[in-house]
């Protein structure tokens, strides 16, 4: 995990942590910014203004070209900001950037998230209070209907038996509306990286997120390794944050239908056992060209392109670039939030939309 990596300053926050900080767990918010300003002059201050004790606040800047740096130092003194001389992505860019972040807790946290008041302080509970949590994330709701979830992981992200990730309240591209349905703290599969609360030490133990992957279905590999290694992934919904969604790579850009076909097929080939993977492998990839000639039938010849290099690259990191990629300590954890039947099946034949149509009393 070398990389380019600056300090510009780290400050104590001392006015932050004055008061009862000793006796609560260190937590660092840890923030990875690229030309995102309008996101942080937007959302920044609902993060500062988080009234968990012992907290930092960390901008990670991963190169920005615009005036994010001069913006921070300007109006944001207290943050401390860290430096990535190039663009790492956001798996490596974190990766980096960690560690030089001494702290018991790490919260990932998007730059298009608002939080909510007393935000922290749900999931640092639930996670002291068993000490098998591993990773956490809040209630997602979507930033421009606050009523209805949002697509990045909702109220706990789920996978089914061919690898598709869905969340409680979020099936494919069909979002529910936040009714209570699923207000209870729950084991999930994956929590989402756009608020990703996780033990530092267990981080730093599993080898932080996959850098290959660069961004997209990351955090999904690193909380199935986080499983397999005997810990558990949960939702914590007392903790409600809203996020904007898109804001790096928007819905539909090629960029992100190749990095999420091909990280998809990776994260299968890496923690799948072999004789498993050596059939569900194919059965995912005849799927995805299914789905490649229904774009390119409907005149989507980008998204056709994207599938077919994703596959193209899928195999080349399966002869060249495997070594690359972080592998879990173990293999026997058990799964929580997997679902063995297919979700594609559900949704698009039996016509289910909602997670509780297809995963009962869940």
């Amino acid at each position: 995990m070398k990389g380019n990596f600056n300090s510009y300053r780290q400050f104590n926050m001392d006015d932050d942590n004055s008061t009862g900080s000793e006796s609560h767990p260190s937590v660092a918010i840890v923030i990875l910014n690229w030309n995102g300003q309008h996101f942080l002059e937007q959302f920044l201050p609902s993060v500062t203004a988080s009234t968990y004790a012992n907290k930092r606040v960390i901008v990670a800047d991963n190169a920005s070209t615009d005036n994010s740096v001069i913006f921070l130092q300007q109006y944001f003194p207290q943050v401390e900001i860290i430096i990535n001389t190039s663009n790492e992505g956001f798996a490596r860019g974190y990766n980096i950037v960690l560690q030089h972040v001494n702290s018991d807790y790490y919260i990932l946290l998007n730059s298009d998230v608002e939080v909510t008041p007393g935000w922290i302080e749900p999931v640092i509970g639930l996670m002291e209070n068993n000490a098998a949590i591993g990773a956490c994330q809040p209630k997602i709701l979507a930033h421009s209907a606050k009523y209805m979830f949002e697509y990045a992981g909702a109220c706990g992200g789920w996978i089914d038996n061919l690898g598709y990730p869905f969340a409680r309240g979020r099936i494919f591209d069909t979002l529910e509306e936040d009714k209570g349905q699923y207000n209870d703290a729950k084991p999930c599969f994956w929590a989402s990286g756009a608020a990703l609360f996780v033990r530092a030490d267990m981080y730093h133990v599993l080898g932080g997120l996959d850098e290959y992957f660069f961004s997209h279905q990351e955090e999904i590999d690193f909380c199935w390794r986080l499983q397999l290694a005997g810990y558990k992934v949960y939702v914590q919904p007392a903790s409600v944050v809203y996020h904007v969604g898109g804001g790096t790579l928007p819905k539909g850009n090629p960029k992100k239908d190749f990095l999420n076909f091909r990280n998809n097929l990776v994260m299968l080939a890496k923690n799948l056992s072999w004789p498993t993977a050596l059939w569900k492998i194919p059965c995912r990839m005849l799927l995805d060209i299914i789905a490649a000639y229904k774009e390119l039938f409907s005149g989507n010849s980008a998204t056709f392109k994207a599938i077919a290099k994703a596959h193209f690259y899928f195999i080349k990191w399966m002869f060249t670039d495997k070594k690359q990629s972080v592998f879990p300590i173990s293999k026997k954890g058990k799964l929580n939030g997997w679902y063995s039947g297919v979700v594609v099946w559900q949704y698009f034949i039996k016509k289910k939309t909602r997670f509780s149509e297809i995963i009962a009393n869940k």
